[in-house]
Order: C-alpha cells, then structure tokens, then sequence
C-alpha cells in the first residue's frame, strides 16, 4: 500500500468539562501556541451561551455538541483528473474527519461575525448553529449541495 495510515491522536481532558473533544476544539481555536488564552476564550464562549439561553434545559456543553454535529458535513467533492478534465467527485467523509471540518467550520464562522470579542463571537455562532443557523450551516449545506450537484460522477470514486 502506497498511502500510510494516520496516528490516532489522542487528546486529554479539559481541566473544566473532563472532555477530550473540547481539548481539540481548543488545540484548533489556539493561535501561536496560547492555549491559555483559547481555553479562556472558549470558556467565556460557554458563559455567555449560559447567559444566551432562555427556557432551554440543555447545558452550555449539550448546545456546543449539538451545534457541532449540526455543522458536521457527511459528505464532500475532491477532484479528480478525468480525461482532460477535472471533476467533482463525492466523497464519503471519515468521521475523524467530519469533527475536524466542523470544528474548523465553526472557528472561521465565528471568526468573521461582527461583535467584539472573540467569546461573543463564538458563543453566537454556537447558539445559531444549535438552532440549525448561521453561516457554519449555510456553508455545510453548500458542501452537500455541491455534492448533490455532482452525484453523476460518484462512480469514479478514488
């Protein structure tokens, strides 16, 4: 076989929730190696989800996972060189891969929202992709778009 398998990472706990998954949204949201700061961030991004929500009975936690797995792409195109063309392909997406996109779908959402710090703007874009909105979700239903579009070509998968 040509192509090597990947490591499995294994992340630790967070020192607040005891949850892995939030460690490697945290290792995504963090920029030149302030973890520090990203887990502060994050952490505030919760508080205000706390503040945001009104009659719901979930915690901050339950509407961050719940947000991401609305975001999750199942499926996405890659291209592939066909003839003297390039073609979309739709691809089946590994679930490894579908956490990462979500997660890195959810950061750069936030990340182009307009309130002012980076908390707010991350804790709005989990609550609107809770409630199955926002651009992280229009963004996940052009990806599924594009792959319903390309359909045709699902024979020629790699």
């Amino acid at each position: 076989m040509r192509k090597v398998r990947k490591k499995v990472k294994n992340y630790f706990p967070d020192p607040k929730f005891n949850d892995s998954l939030v460690t490697r949204f945290v290792n995504h949201l963090m920029k030149n190696g302030k973890k520090n700061v990203a887990y502060k961030i994050f952490y505030n991004a919760m508080n205000k989800i706390n503040e945001i929500k009104e009659k719901e009975e979930k915690s901050a936690l339950e509407i961050w996972k719940e947000g991401l797995k609305n975001v999750m792409p199942h499926i996405e195109v890659r291209s592939r060189r066909m003839g003297g063309s390039n073609i979309q392909v739709p691809v089946p997406i590994s679930s490894n891969s579908k956490i990462t996109k979500a997660i890195k779908l959810l950061i750069s959402c936030a990340s182009i929202r307009n309130e002012k710090t980076m908390a707010n703007k991350l804790a709005f874009e989990i609550w609107a992709a809770f409630q199955e909105q926002g651009e992280a979700v229009k963004r996940k239903e052009n990806i599924h778009k594009m792959a319903e579009a390309n359909k045709a070509f699902s024979h020629f998968r790699f």
